[in-house]
């Protein structure tokens, strides 16, 4: 494996072929697992690597490509992994693609979404372990600026393999400012329609009919959606309607759903404020009745909380309530530039989120509970040329049972992070962290260091320590080496067990201690 990547490292420029052009890119992410007795963690076999190789041509208004994926074995916690039949190599992708001016037409695995994916999306998230692109085809049809038309149709992929399942859907947008001549403004008036068909298995253990109530093999979502811009001014609303369907596998009978989105904005200057409300009914829609975990999921429900990158401030991510929650979130950002030196400036960022459950039959009490509060502020400042400093304050109360119980836990948390450059090409940068809390594991301490010798070498330690319950601390250290398009990191250290996240959806990873080699390369 090591000899490929070698071998794919050392192409540093865009091959021509003819009068097309070739373009590919190779990634890996191998995990050597070391038992660890103070994890209590000990495997059958030590090693994972998940790997990803991709190659596009174009010519003009063609293109195609494809993508293969080999996991020998896939990492831990890596659901594609755990599927029974889960392949070790697979062909995870391919397209042929014609884009003329007014339309185009991409036949292969479609990877799209309608509006902001409440009723649909197909994507990739490598470090999800998620792909649920569609295998058929995606015709887009423009009227000059006025009207943008989009139909999707094909089977949906579920890690490794495909769905029995079957998607279509159209998509429409209509931009009412061109058509009246607004040149000051945009309006757009959108809409959307997706329909899943998957024969119900009469001879399966489980009998929708009787046991649900879904006596259908058809799922119809409709999205409806209005999109505003004016002068620093912005707002965009999104409502959909889901028929009788099962949010999740755990649910007692199916039910219909419902989605409202509205995202208010406005900047001027170096002042920008927004704020997203977000209410979802049973919106939670799965890509196959018969399938299971993160990545059997139709459409994109992210949590709309502030991300961090943080470990403290990462520690407990909030996770979406498909069955039912209300909420959102407000962002005030203010920037102060000196006029004299523009090395030396001034960013202020308050954040707040909050959501609970949709219905009072969600929670033993009867009543609506908390499920996510995060009140938080951070100022940084560039003090001239070479230092920077950052500081961060996060309170954070989360209910750990999705707000069954009125139980919710606080943890408050504090960061510095200062970066100073003594020179073009040496760099560091150090934070340091604690997490304040009388409850759930008590509190935390950690730090990390990065010492960074541009353009190719950056070496980091480490460290994440509870001073509560478990007293155990997770280390990590390792370095990083890149020449033109191809970037090597080598790590070992021991992580903590719990949510990983990506763009607001989280996947679980259990606790493990072990040697790490990711490399990407492009060409």
């Amino acid at each position: 494996m090591i000899v490929c990547v070698c071998c794919v490292a050392v192409a540093d420029a865009q091959i021509r072929l003819g009068d097309g052009q070739l373009t590919g890119s190779f990634e890996t992410n191998t995990i050597v697992y070391v038992d660890d007795k103070g994890l209590g963690t000990a495997y059958d076999d030590h090693f994972g690597s998940n790997n990803y190789l991709k190659v596009d041509y174009t010519y003009k208004r063609f293109s195609a490509g494809i993508q293969v994926d080999a996991y020998l074995p896939a990492l831990l916690g890596y659901e594609l992994g755990e599927q029974d039949g889960a392949y070790r190599f697979c062909l995870s992708s391919k397209y042929i693609q014609w884009q003329d001016k007014n339309f185009e037409v991409l036949v292969g695995n479609v990877f799209d979404q309608f509006g902001n994916g409440l009723i649909f999306r197909s994507y990739e998230d490598r470090q999800l372990g998620i792909n649920t692109s569609l295998e058929g085809v995606r015709g887009i049809y423009r009227f000059g600026k006025y009207v943008t038309l989009k139909g999707v149709y094909g089977r949906p992929r579920l890690y490794t393999k495909y769905a029995g399942s079957w998607a279509r859907g159209l998509d429409l947008s209509v931009s009412l400012a061109d058509i009246f001549g607004m040149k000051n403004a945009q309006l757009f008036l959108e809409g959307s329609y997706l329909n899943r068909y998957e024969a119900l298995d009469k001879d399966s253990e489980i009998n929708f009919a009787e046991m649900f109530g879904l006596t259908t093999p058809n799922l119809d979502m409709f999205s409806g959606r209005l999109n505003f811009d004016w002068k620093g001014l912005t707002f965009r609303g999104e409502y959909v309607h889901k028929s009788k369907d099962l949010p999740n596998l755990t649910v007692d009978r199916a039910v219909e759903g419902m989605a409202a989105l509205g995202e208010v904005g406005y900047h001027y200057k170096g002042f920008s404020i927004s704020g997203t409300f977000r209410m979802l009914d049973n919106m939670g829609t799965l890509i196959s009745l018969y399938g299971t975990g993160t990545g059997n999921a139709l459409n994109y429900l992210p949590a709309l909380t502030r991300q961090y990158t943080y470990m403290l401030a990462n520690l407990n991510p909030y996770q979406v309530n498909v069955e039912g929650e209300i909420g959102g979130q407000v962002d005030v950002y203010y920037s102060y530039r000196s006029k004299s030196d523009r090395y030396r400036y001034w960013n202020f960022h308050a954040n707040f989120s909050t959501f609970y459950t949709l219905r009072a039959s969600q929670s033993e009490s009867g009543n609506r509970e908390l499920l996510w509060r995060d009140i938080n502020v951070d100022v940084e400042r560039q003090w001239n040329k070479k230092l920077k400093t950052s500081l961060l304050f996060s309170m954070q109360e989360w209910n750990p049972n999705h707000g069954f119980t009125h139980r919710t836990y606080i943890s408050n948390i504090f960061v510095a992070d200062v970066s100073y450059k003594f020179d073009r090409k040496k760099s560091l940068r150090a934070e340091v962290q604690y997490l304040l809390s009388g409850e759930y594991e008590g509190d935390w301490v950690a730090g990390l260091v990065e010492f960074g010798l541009a353009p190719r070498w950056s070496f980091f330690v480490s460290d994440m320590y509870n001073l509560g319950t478990t007293k155990k601390n997770y280390y990590n250290g390792g370095f990083s080496y890149t020449k033109n398009r191809t970037r090597i990191q080598l790590s070992y250290g021991r992580n903590r067990a719990g949510y990983i996240c990506s763009g607001g959806v989280c996947r679980y990873s259990p606790a493990y201690t072990g040697f790490n080699i990711a490399i990407t390369s492009s060409f």
